[in-house]
């Protein structure tokens, strides 16, 4: 697979590469997401419907700032998708069944599990 390039504002280049296990991506529906005062850690699980078991499908580590620049960067590329694709429509909300499931918004204010 060819290595990917990445800009960085100091006008340093990384060459980042991309194995062929990794270019196979994983799916995912839920995110548990826990944290420390040095870290935050995102367990990305896939639940299925019926089946009342779920495994970790792949875990990331990051610090707090790099936790804030990637909600920063997911949120400038949703807004980019939406100007070119539409508005993505979520189901349900915060009124969803308590058997729903897949990424879901926080209930209460202290809640660290979506």
């Amino acid at each position: 697979m060819d290595d990917k390039k990445s800009t960085f504002p100091k006008g340093q280049q990384i060459n980042i590469e991309l194995g062929e296990k990794e270019a196979e991506g994983v799916y995912s529906n839920l995110a548990i997401i826990t944290h420390s005062s040095a870290e935050f850690v995102i367990d990305f699980t896939r639940v299925m419907p019926g089946v009342k078991k779920a495994k970790v499908q792949s875990r990331v580590i990051m610090t707090p700032q790099h936790a804030k620049l990637l909600i920063n960067a997911l949120k400038d590329n949703i807004e980019k998708f939406e100007k070119r694709y539409g508005e993505i429509k979520t189901h349900g909300g915060p009124q969803q069944p308590n058997d729903a499931f897949g990424f879901q918004p926080p209930t209460g204010k202290d809640e660290k599990v979506h």
